[in-house]
């Protein structure tokens, strides 16, 4: 016996919950996979198993046991409040779809799930994507979609934690910032001591030694009256050649 439960609200026609391999009577069964509603009936019944949980508002961690249905081709969950992820021995399984309000991460045992064939997380998880191999390296990043804290190559988006660059970055600038402005302070601050320095050096010398004194007051009155001359010299210069051109 293989059981068929629709969605909340959803009631099958002429169709049946309970279908028996041996029954005489042909019954037609809608069943979802492949993210598609297909129509079912004959003798390929008694080769097919699946679950349909989607949008009956369950909550809470999916029940351990469901990764224990090995036999199971078809699951899907969607649009559902759960918790994680458990479908390490469903090897069988064909179309197993988590979309829409699914938490925590894709476990990389699923990558071990060799017949898997349509593959839908969309609007769900977080953390890193299983590997690019086997079946999972024929799925296409749609089946990620609206999951803006997955990441991985197929996605175009580094696992790494970009936030400490960034801040490590921001805080090294900074650092040189600080570490520029003090140099620039103390640069200054030594340059005006020195000239300090010197300047009251000079006063001292000049102030004890009368013939450096002497010798210094010459110089200046001679550098004076050097550049009184050439200035004088260089005004009638200019004029004398407006005069007389």
């Amino acid at each position: 016996m293989r059981v068929f439960i629709p969605p909340a609200g959803d009631t099958f026609s002429t169709e049946t919950k309970y279908l028996f391999p041996y029954s005489y009577t042909e019954e037609r069964i809608d069943f979802q996979t492949k993210s598609g509603f297909y129509s079912y009936e004959g003798n390929i019944l008694k080769y097919m198993s699946g679950i349909d949980l989607s949008c009956n508002k369950l909550t809470g961690h999916i029940p351990h046991e469901l990764g224990n249905l090995s036999e199971i081709h078809s699951s899907n969950l969607s649009h559902n409040d759960l918790i994680g992820v458990s479908f390490s021995k469903i090897k069988q399984i064909e179309s197993l779809d988590l979309s829409y309000k699914l938490s925590g991460e894709i476990p990389n045992q699923l990558v071990e799930l060799n017949n898997l064939e349509v593959f839908n997380v969309a609007y769900n998880l977080s953390g890193n994507i299983p590997e690019s191999k086997a079946q999972f390296g024929t799925f296409i990043e749609k089946s990620y979609e609206g999951n803006p804290f997955l990441c991985g190559p197929l996605l175009h988006k580094s696992c790494s934690k970009t936030d400490a660059p960034s801040t490590v970055s921001s805080t090294s600038d900074d650092d040189e910032g600080e570490d520029s402005w003090v140099d620039t302070y103390v640069f200054c601050a030594s340059f005006g001591v020195s000239y300090a320095v010197m300047l009251l050096t000079v006063f001292v010398v000049l102030y004890i030694n009368p013939h450096w004194r002497r010798t210094w007051f010459s110089f200046v009155r001679k550098c004076i009256t050097t550049c009184r001359y050439s200035t004088v010299g260089n005004f009638l210069a200019y004029h004398i050649s407006r005069i007389y051109p």
